[in-house]
């Protein structure tokens, strides 16, 4: 592009006459004769520049005109959604993969994207065999129970179990523990029932199941069998306790080969660190029906008022049981093959910088809302970009799209890729977008780091609601909530897992709809969605325009789209909500004075990054490239290296999950594991969780001093 300096008149190809200068005398016919024909020169001059450079039109690479291209690609969005919806379904590690990935990566190859694939051999647990009887107190058979799914009557789906439950066998007495929460096994305590060598029957909902097991096998459970709902549907998945990833490889990627045919280093199943990885008790998931029949036989105290919903309506006993069940579980761990697919748009001008986006592709079932229906919103994102690539476009910063594997038996695909790639992300990723479960129901839910809540408040106000005509995503958002809900992503359950909690890069995770009964189910299926969940796809529509807006206005911005000053904000709301957990001893003003100073810096960068949002020129493109790092970096700043105390590979203070399944606090993380622990133990510990309170207040200062950037 040529510039026309200011100091100059001349228009470039054109050289002038040099203008001389005139004394300040009366100017003479001839004088005003030359000044007019050198007027003359200048016009024609200029007229004829302005002739052959027009008035240059808006950047097809600016954000706004990039923006306002995805949005026009709309259009087929619904039907090809639709169609990509039925293509699609497998568990990973088997057979069934390849057909799935193979289709993935043919969109990626012919949307005109950089391709390649990332194998891993991690870990994986499948089901071999299973049974379940009722029996009399003798021992004698009085009914063997169906471990089927009454919402799969032609036995199309492989068998529900729980990936990474032990095999083992129990042959005691039942008792009925609703929910299995830690208030419900308190509940069975103060009437007197004790589930010491039981097997614990309870019905799916009280949180993270793996948590609902592990909570029962430190009472003395001998097995757990999780319940489904009435309409029919066994709920599979993964029961892995402490934290996502291959359980041999914590912390590096578990790679086939490693320098052209070493293998990669593996620890022992033996190893205690692997050890705590595990459950220690089987467990599985069996229909209503089945739980029912157990239930009509228990003895002991009168079941309580709350409990009498779903399963037990009409009251009786919560065990233990005159009768006795019979249930044996044998599980298969092998080490097995997964596979994750990139598509890749290299940056114009600063391609070591990465705006992620990725959705896993395994599933349990039919999977037309977990993942699908993310898969398929990713595959539609897949095909506008490739157009707008073949109009010319191209993203200022790399964009990256990944389809993970094996995300359900515990985000085995993105977190062995993260650690694999842990050095460069670090320095380079901006952020990760996750799209997993699109829709599964009605209204706008969102988790997202802090610093992206006011871009994604813009960009919601720019897309059409799906379910009303005439108003926005931000105004059905706001209706529904009265005001903005933004959760934060203190929670282990999908692929921004590895991204937040172990690399510290900002994140986001969003969908429709708060719950879905058919979730892991038979019952997840494309005619749900067809009939029920998105008839019209235009859910799907919103969240593929959301996401894509995002990944724009994060690759095509000059100054990154981050405002601290919403994270100071929700860490102040976060400090008063501690008062109600921490004793009074417990002074908290080292974390209210870092936050008052990340809050000062906060506003400082926001003025600078409004005086450097324009200039051209070398010193301001570096200057911009210098802010922008800190940007990036602040979230780094919240890790801490080694990790949580007893749970190394959770290295975010703020928002890595809690110990306790259960915990209210979902934020200052070694706060709330310090608390827990000592209402776990009876312990004193407030010389714990004083040090905890200090880490976290320096945590926050080195936040402000990465974001006002040089020295001290």
């Amino acid at each position: 592009m040529l510039s026309v300096s200011l100091s100059s008149p001349n228009p470039p190809f054109f050289s002038l006459p040099e203008m001389r200068s005139f004394p300040l005398s009366k100017p003479s016919t001839h004088h005003y004769s030359r000044l007019l024909f050198f007027s003359f020169l200048l016009l024609l001059a200029f007229l004829f520049y302005r002739s052959t450079n027009p008035k240059p039109k808006p950047s097809l690479h600016s954000a706004s005109s990039s923006s306002a291209h995805f949005l026009s690609l709309s259009a087929s969005a619904n039907s090809s959604i639709s169609h990509d919806l039925i293509s699609l379904t497998h568990i990973a590690g088997t057979p069934s993969a390849a057909r799935t990935t193979s289709f993935i990566l043919s969109r990626l190859n012919s949307a005109g994207f950089e391709t390649f694939s990332r194998k891993y051999s991690p870990l994986l647990s499948f089901h071999s065999h299973s049974s379940l009887s009722l029996h009399h107190s003798n021992g004698s058979l009085l009914s063997s129970l169906s471990l089927t799914e009454p919402a799969d009557p032609d036995r199309i789906l492989p068998q529900a179990y729980h990936a990474y439950s032990p095999s083992g066998e129990a042959f005691a007495s039942a008792v009925y523990a609703n929910l299995g929460r830690e208030q419900d096994f308190q509940t069975l305590s103060q009437l007197g029932v004790h589930v010491k060598g039981s097997v614990i029957i309870v019905r799916k909902g009280g949180g993270y199941r793996g948590g609902v097991v592990a909570r029962a096998s430190e009472l003395g459970a001998k097995a757990v069998l999780i319940a489904g709902d009435l309409d029919g549907g066994v709920e599979r998945g993964t029961v892995i306790l402490n934290g996502p990833g291959d359980p041999l490889t914590p912390g590096w990627g578990a790679t086939e080969t490693l320098n052209g045919g070493f293998g990669v280093e593996r620890l022992k199943i033996e190893m205690e660190a692997v050890k705590r990885r595990f459950q220690t008790i089987p467990s599985m998931p069996i229909s209503a029906d089945s739980a029912m029949e157990i239930l009509r036989s228990l003895g002991g105290p009168q079941m309580p008022n709350e409990w009498r919903y779903g399963l037990v309506k009409s009251g009786g006993g919560v065990g233990p049981s005159p009768t006795l069940v019979n249930f044996t579980y044998k599980e298969e761990r092998k080490i097995a093959p997964i596979q994750d697919l990139f598509g890749v748009i290299q940056g114009r001008e600063e391609p070591d910088r990465y705006i992620i986006l990725g959705n896993h592709r395994d599933s349990w079932t039919y999977g037309a809302v977990d993942p699908h229906s993310g898969t398929a919103t990713f595959l539609d994102i897949v095909r506008r970009f490739g157009l707008m690539l073949k109009s010319g476009w191209r993203p200022r910063r790399t964009i990256v799209l990944c389809s993970w594997d094996a995300e359900e038996f515990g985000m085995m695909g993105s977190t062995e890729w993260v650690e694999e790639n842990l050095g460069n992300l670090k320095s380079k990723a901006v952020a990760y977008l996750n799209v997993d479960c699109a829709v599964q129901g009605e209204g706008f839910n969102v988790g997202v780091s802090p610093q992206l809540d006011e871009l994604l408040i813009d960009i919601t106000k720019k897309v059409k609601d799906p379910d009303v005509e005439g108003r926005t995503v931000y105004d059905a958002w706001v209706a529904a909530n009265k005001g903005i809900s933004i959760e934060r992503l203190a929670r282990a359950d999908s692929d921004f897992s590895a991204f937040i909690h172990h690399a510290g890069i900002p994140s986001l995770d969003m969908y429709y709809g708060d719950e879905f009964s058919g979730y892991h189910t038979a019952l997840d299926s494309y005619e749900w969605m067809e009939k029920q969940g998105d008839p019209f796809f235009h859910r799907h529509l919103a969240i593929a325009e959301i996401w894509g807006l995002l990944a724009l206005r994060l690759a095509d911005d000059l100054i990154l789209p981050f405002d601290y000053r919403s994270y100071a904000s929700q860490l102040e709301e976060h400090v008063n909500a501690l008062n109600a957990f921490v004793d009074e001893n417990l002074s908290l003003e080292p974390i209210r004075e870092a936050i008052s100073d990340l809050r000062t810096a906060a506003n400082e960068i926001y003025k600078e990054s409004e005086k450097m949002r324009m200039g051209e020129n070398i010193e301001d493109v570096l200057k911009r490239r210098e802010l922008n790092d800190r940007l990036i970096l602040v979230e780094r700043s919240f890790l801490q290296e080694e990790g949580l105390n007893g749970r190394p590979w959770f290295k975010h203070l703020l928002y890595s999950p809690p110990a306790d399944y259960e915990s209210k606090l979902s934020f200052f993380t070694g706060i709330a594991d310090a608390l827990y622990k000592s209402k776990k133990t009876g312990m004193k510990t407030q010389s714990v969780v004083r040090h905890e309170i200090w880490v976290v207040a320096r945590a926050i200062e080195k936040a402000s001093k990465v974001l006002r950037g040089g020295l001290t």
